[in-house]
């Protein structure tokens, strides 16, 4: 059997007080849990039932208790949580930490986590999660990166950059490339759509139902793009998405198109189309080797795969070109150019500090 709790005397004023707190939608949970856990003590009900009822711990209702009987409703609306003193390394001590989270690594780990550092060092796993906050220390982080060494790549950058920044006059700049191998996946069970505390949720398993490749090209001062879906991403394909172009683009116009060093589009049957005097206005210019970042159209090809392509489910090739299609068509109803900012000279200084830090190993 229970023994009741002590009882509470509470005043008419006060009991309207802290059910008129209970109740309004403004009130915390925490405080609302509170003026309950006070109203129920004051009908004897017992502490274990208070706990079971309200959902808190008996301690919580002995705490609570306590503080209403010390200080009222007021004392209620302050949080009662310690404030805990943060103890400062010493110097010596955090740049033992910082030198030994730069110059070394864990026995059979690739990193430290703030605990591994912390028993190594004999201090708190908090201290040394705030003095990588000071030091903007990330070791469970990793960024990749790769280095251009095209012999041309200067004068490539300077050439993609200088169409950025300062487009020729009576000419269109088109970014170029292709998105190839897209996959038509079909989950081997309904997505169920989202709801309320819950995200959409698919099965990790799905079926393949065959692939398509974008073919697309990014005007940089309008934003708008032209694509294409076509079965494979051969010379032949190419020429079929260049051949859309040519009838897209008003024809007193030169085309300049920007393109990685991908095989297919330097392939017999491009070099054949750009061959008639018809198109001396199409000029290529090629992105450095490894430098596919240059190409804007790899951002917007990032876009689609985001927003269309990496949750959907498809039961067939056709459906997924119908899906690629309807965003294409969204996409240039509004359609929204990116900001090109950094000059060549910015790039190339970036390259070569990178450059030397891969040479120095610092």
């Amino acid at each position: 059997m229970l023994t009741p709790a002590m009882f509470v005397n509470l005043s008419n004023e006060v009991r309207t007080t802290l059910e008129t707190l209970a109740r309004a939608g403004t009130t915390t949970q925490r405080l609302a849990r509170r003026c309950r856990v006070i109203l129920l003590a004051a009908q004897g009900t017992p502490n274990r039932t208070i706990a079971r009822q309200v959902g808190v711990s008996r301690p919580t209702v002995l705490a609570v208790r306590t503080a209403f009987a010390q200080g009222g409703v007021e004392a209620l609306r302050h949080d009662s949580k310690r404030q805990r003193s943060r103890r400062k390394l010493i110097p010596a001590l955090e740049k033992q930490l910082i030198e030994t989270t730069l110059q070394t690594k864990p026995p059979g780990a690739t990193h430290w986590s703030t605990r591994t550092l912390a028993r190594r060092l004999g201090v708190s796993h908090m201290s040394v999660h705030r003095a990588w906050q000071r030091y903007d220390l990330q070791p469970h982080r990793v960024e990749k990166f790769k280095l251009s060494n095209d012999p041309n790549f200067e004068a490539k950058v300077r050439d993609v950059v200088g169409l950025y920044l300062n487009p020729p006059d009576r000419a269109l700049v088109l970014c170029v490339d292709e998105k190839s191998q897209i996959q038509a996946l079909d989950r081997t069970a309904p997505i169920l759509p989202l709801r309320p505390g819950l995200p959409e949720r698919q099965t990790h398993d799905y079926q393949r139902h065959g692939t398509t490749t974008l073919f697309a090209a990014f005007n940089i001062l309008t934003g708008k793009v032209i694509g294409q879906c076509l079965p494979r991403h051969r010379g032949r394909e190419f020429v079929k998405f260049l051949r859309q172009l040519e009838q897209a683009v008003p024809p007193n116009l030169e085309v300049h198109l920007i393109l990685d060093n991908y095989g297919t589009h330097k392939s017999p049957p491009i070099q054949r189309w750009l061959q008639p005097k018809k198109r001396h206005r199409f000029h290529f210019h090629f992105t450095p080797t490894s430098s596919s970042w240059l190409n804007q159209v790899e951002r917007w090809l990032a876009e689609i795969t985001r927003q269309q392509i990496r949750r959907g489910s498809f039961h067939s090739v056709q459906e997924l070109e119908k899906a690629i299609y309807q965003y294409l068509a969204a996409w240039n109803e509004t359609p929204r150019p990116f900001i090109w900012r950094a000059t060549a000279d910015i790039i190339l200084d970036k390259v070569r500090r990178c450059k030397e830090l891969h040479v120095t190993g610092h």
